[in-house]
């Protein structure tokens, strides 16, 4: 055990992600909380920065701009897909689906409009483009 966060820390924490208006997006404080490895690229850059010098029992907030957390919304990345290629369980908008590119990899793309000839599916982060308030509480390091 050690009594702050180094940048290979595992950290055990609550956290919570929020917009500017306060909406919580993603919280771990209604549930079990989490555990990070620090220094393996599995946690937002960001985030590892914010924790490293935090203590055990330590509660902070952060505001983090677009380009610290999830990056800004590149308009790139919204693309018109036609409506054949989208598999029949997508019926609505504002749906995640999964997509397999060329080399084998997958990428999944939130639904914004569906028409019966096409979807806008939009590859970037929910979250990017967003400011959005770090919440956390340090449980325990090792």
């Amino acid at each position: 055990m050690t009594d702050t966060v180094r940048p290979d820390s595992l950290v055990t924490l609550h956290y919570r992600f929020l917009l500017e208006d306060g909406t919580a997006v993603v919280s771990t404080f209604e549930a079990t909380p989490a555990t990070l490895q620090l220094g393996t690229g599995e946690v937002l850059p960001a985030l590892e920065r914010c924790l490293v010098g935090l203590s055990v029992g330590e509660h902070r907030v952060f505001t983090l701009p677009p380009e610290e957390a999830f990056g800004p919304h590149r308009p790139e990345l919204v693309e018109r897909v036609a409506r054949a290629d989208f598999p029949p369980e997508v019926t609505e908008a504002m749906t995640l689906m999964e997509f397999a590119a060329p080399d084998g990899s997958r990428y999944t793309g939130l639904v914004r409009e569906l028409t019966d000839e096409y979807g806008v599916v939009d590859f970037n982060h929910p979250l990017a483009g967003k400011t959005v308030r770090l919440e956390v509480h340090i449980i325990g390091i090792s």
